[in-house]
């Protein structure tokens, strides 16, 4: 897993807590 793949991972996963604290 490249250092990329790991960003893109956090940062969808912070977007869908985002998503529920906004919801």
């Amino acid at each position: 897993m490249s250092k990329m793949d790991l960003l893109m991972l956090l940062v969808s996963y912070l977007i869908l807590v985002v998503c529920i604290l906004i919801g």
